[in-house]
């Protein structure tokens, strides 16, 4: 029998509606569950982490998880949310995208294994392109009226919202299409739960509906709350923009930094949602970190149980590792182990200047490096001064003034790090 999934989604706060006698339901027997993925990049990013928690919970409460993506739907754009339409994408641009997704669901999902509730992924694209116009509003538009579809808050909010310009029609079919998936998954894959964002409740319900009207059956909803941070910024943002799961766009270092960097209130609430650590190792870490807050325990377990799920031990390792040598102890051993967009990450709003190959190849002294090529001191003898008092590093290593900059200090083939003290710092960059 199946362990009491809904039970475990309250505790971690990951409930936000859910409809009449779903536990019931989900505690009969193994049940399939969807949530449906946007391919619109080829990348999922930090904001879908709640969803994918949520079909893993599923899988682990012994229930199969059906991950699909929005081939046909991201062809049209959900209205949910935004406030204008999104682009559109051609088929191979959606299948690359897919199976990127999929590498990446494959981290929380078993795909492979051959167990009975073994996750699946679809594409509803596959069962929409055969699909005619006439044949879909005869065969599904008609049992759904507008004046349901416009009471939905995704369309209310578009239409009458502050600013609102409209939504085509195109927009305004979107809960009929995400409405026909839950009817198709439905009746091809004993699939009676879609679960999703607060925002996704209506589209939700349109599928229900569908499954009543047209499949005699009876589908179930179940939404997570939208995540907010305590300072009101948005979730999943950072400077940069979205946090990505693909390394190539999120480094793993800039990942672990955006969840060392949570606030107290926000760590608490996020070690719940984004972990698979039991309530009890959650309730201990909780009260231990009120006690010694200083130390940052809840930040930095957060930081270590999401980066090496999404990433692996090795990136997290290199990820602490790259963290110590700006904020911690390190060696000069650990800088040069930094691949060239972790460095430049590391040491992102650092100082920088250029410096010719040319010149590097016939030495720069010490000074000249410290004043002349990089203005990191004001002059010669503030340079020398600092020489003398053993303050500065090339490389994490101390040097003198006999120290004589070449090809061999190079990190990366291209960087040399100049150090004052131990929290001034500043780039040569090699062109």
């Amino acid at each position: 029998m199946p362990s009491n999934f809904v039970a475990e989604l309250q505790w971690r706060g990951m409930i936000h509606d859910v409809m009449p006698d779903t536990e019931e339901h989900l505690n009969e027997a193994m049940r399939a569950a969807y949530v449906g993925f946007d391919p619109t990049a080829d990348s999922l990013h930090i904001g879908n982490l709640v969803p994918i928690m949520l079909l893993a919970h599923f899988q682990r409460a012994g229930h199969k998880p059906v991950a699909l993506v929005g081939g046909a739907t991201g062809m049209i754009g959900d209205p949910s949310g935004k406030s204008s339409e999104r682009n559109l994408l051609d088929e191979a641009t959606l299948r690359h995208n897919q199976e990127c997704v999929r590498a990446q669901l494959s981290h929380f999902l078993d795909f492979d294994s051959g167990a009975e509730n073994q996750a699946v992924m679809v594409n509803n694209y596959d069962w929409m392109k055969e699909f005619s116009f006439l044949d879909f509003i005869r065969d599904v538009g008609k049992h759904i009226t507008v004046n349901y579809m416009m009471a939905k808050d995704s369309v209310k909010n578009r239409l009458t919202g502050e600013g609102a310009q409209g939504m085509s029609f195109t927009e305004f079919t979107y809960q009929l299409v995400q409405g026909y998936d839950f009817l198709h998954l439905y009746q091809n894959e004993d699939c009676t739960l879609q679960m999703g964002g607060s925002d996704q409740w209506g589209n939700i319900t349109t599928g229900t509906e569908l499954i009543r009207r047209i499949g005699g059956g009876k589908g179930f909803a179940l939404t997570c709350p939208l995540i907010t941070k305590s300072d009101g910024s948005k979730f999943g943002k950072s400077e940069g923009g979205n946090v990505w799961l693909d390394p190539k766009r999120t480094s793993p270092y800039k990942f672990y930094q955006y969840w060392i960097n949570s606030a107290d209130e926000d760590a608490e609430k996020y070690i719940k949602i984004f972990t698979f650590l039991d309530q009890q190792t959650v309730e201990s870490l909780i009260a231990e970190h009120k006690e010694q807050p200083h130390m940052r325990l809840l930040q930095k377990r957060l930081a270590e149980e999401v980066t090496t799920t999404v990433h692996g031990k090795e990136a997290l390792e290199q990820a602490v590792a790259a963290s110590n040598i700006l904020f911690g102890k390190s060696t000069a051993d650990s800088l040069r182990a930094l691949d060239e967009q972790t460095f430049l990450d590391v040491f992102s709003g650092v100082p920088q200047a250029e410096l010719s190959r040319a010149s590097l190849e016939s030495g720069v002294d010490m000074i000249a490096a410290l004043v002349v090529h990089s203005g990191f001191l004001k002059s010669n003898g503030e340079a020398r001064r600092a020489l003398k008092e053993n303050s500065i590093s090339v490389n994490k290593e101390k040097v003198n003034e006999s120290k004589t900059l070449n090809a061999s200090d190079l990190i990366n083939n291209k960087f040399i790090l100049l150090q004052r003290g131990r929290r001034n710092y500043f780039v040569l960059h090699v062109n």
